[in-house]
């Protein structure tokens, strides 16, 4: 699984449905309606938390469900509200419609929340519908039923400084130097599988840095780790360049340099314009570091800041990090992605269906229906007139009429069926 980008379900409870009931009490003769409602069901919010650093907590947990309402009861007991489920997500977190690929949400700051889709509503007990003409209302209202749905979650990690280069330069021991990060180390490729953020604490003030895994040529087209890491770069201030300038492994310092940048160009044309320091690492290893830098500046012929360290003997690491801290000041906070207010779930409460099923047989749907037969008992007389008067106020008897249907022709509604006259 790509712990960066997961797509999961889902789906917030649905309404409780209203209660009809009448009151009964000794030596009270006639009680009236006493239905209560039904409780709304849950919502599904989204939390940013900035103890997370990855979306592994989905590996296994895609379907996330809130509680539904409880329904009403008898005596205006209301139905109970259903919980809401919240999840949390990493800082970074973009939160997408999976179908139409629309940013919902950036989550940047610790604490912030989106709420992506509310709970169904409870349907009204049959006392929200007495009236000085229906004094004994003999039906309630359905509970709102709710849709799931998918959303993708894609985590871009924020960091004030991404460290680059290829696999095992040294970017995670120098991560492990300068901040309390304790990232995997070990002497072989792809040591980090995943981006490590560390704080790094300066003066009164601190910034925050993260350990990109190791690129290789091609990475922009997903050779190697791919380019599913090269995302965390893209909210990145400041690029520090790190290469291993022993050459012990064969490597060349300058042919290091353009295939990073060679990649970061090619996945993205701002990344390779964001601010770059190089890093020379394993500066314990080499005696001819002055040489190196030299033959480095006339090669890649830019006006390129070169810092060698050591993170082993930690000689240059304090310089390093002020002249990081310094450089930062200097740059702009990054941009949250721009986001389109709108609601994941589409209600649709206006739509209108006919379809003939067979000679003077029709169907009637669509979310209007939907709508409107949740206050409906089809079984009680007077819901039922209920229901036809508002086909007529609403243009729906119209509708049916355009669409052919005659005196004595069968409409079916669910798995309601009666003849209709005009």
């Amino acid at each position: 699984m790509n712990l960066d980008r997961v797509t999961i379900s889902i789906k917030a409870g649905n309404g409780g449905s209203g209660k009809v009931s009448f009151h009964r009490e000794k030596n009270v003769a006639k009680g009236g309606p006493d239905g209560g409602d039904g409780g709304n069901g849950g919502s599904i919010i989204f939390v940013a938390d900035k103890n997370k650093n990855t979306l592994l907590d989905f590996q296994y947990n895609k379907k996330f469900e809130a509680e539904n309402g409880d329904g009403g009861s008898g005596n205006l007991q209301n139905g109970k509200n259903g919980k809401d489920i919240f999840i949390k997500v990493p800082l970074g977190t973009v939160i997408k419609d999976a179908e139409t690929k629309q940013v919902l949400a950036d989550m940047l700051e610790d604490g912030q929340t989106y709420t992506a889709l509310k709970g169904g509503r409870g349907g009204k007990g049959n006392n929200f519908f007495k009236s000085p003409t229906r004094q004994s209302p003999r039906f309630s209202q359905l509970g709102e039923v709710v849709k799931p749905y998918k959303v993708v979650l894609e985590l871009k990690t924020i960091a004030d400084v991404a460290l680059v280069g290829k696999p095992n330069v040294g970017k995670s021991t120098l991560l492990s130097v300068i901040t309390n990060a304790k990232p995997k180390i070990a002497d072989y490729e792809f040591t980090t599988l995943t981006p490590n953020l560390g704080v790094v604490k300066i003066y009164d003030d601190s910034f925050v840095v993260a350990d990109i895994p190791g690129l290789i040529d091609g990475a922009s087209e997903g050779a190697g780790l791919g380019h599913e890491f090269l995302v965390h770069i893209e909210r990145t201030r400041l690029v520090v360049h790190v290469i291993d300038a022993s050459e012990f492994y064969g490597n060349d310092i300058v042919e290091d340099y353009k295939t990073i940048n060679k990649e970061l160009k090619k996945y993205n044309e701002k990344l390779a314009k964001l601010p770059q320091i190089v890093v020379f690492t394993k500066l314990d290893l080499i005696q001819n570091i002055e040489e190196k830098i030299e033959r480095f500046k006339k090669a890649v012929k830019k006006n390129v800041q070169i810092v060698p360290i050591s993170s082993i003997t930690r000689k240059n690491v304090d310089a390093l990090i002020k002249i990081i801290y310094e450089k930062l000041k200097t740059l702009p906070k990054p941009e949250p992605i721009p986001v389109e207010l709108t609601n994941l779930e589409k209600k649709d409460t206006t739509s209108v269906e006919i379809k003939m099923l067979a000679p003077n047989v029709y169907e009637l749907s669509g979310g209007y229906l939907n709508n409107l037969q949740r206050g409906i008992v089809f079984n009680d007389s007077r819901s039922l007139a209920y229901f036809q008067l508002r086909l007529e106020k609403d243009g729906i008897m119209e509708k049916l009429k355009q669409a052919g249907v005659k005196d004595g022709d069968t409409v079916v509604f669910g798995s309601l069926q009666y003849e209709i006259y005009f």
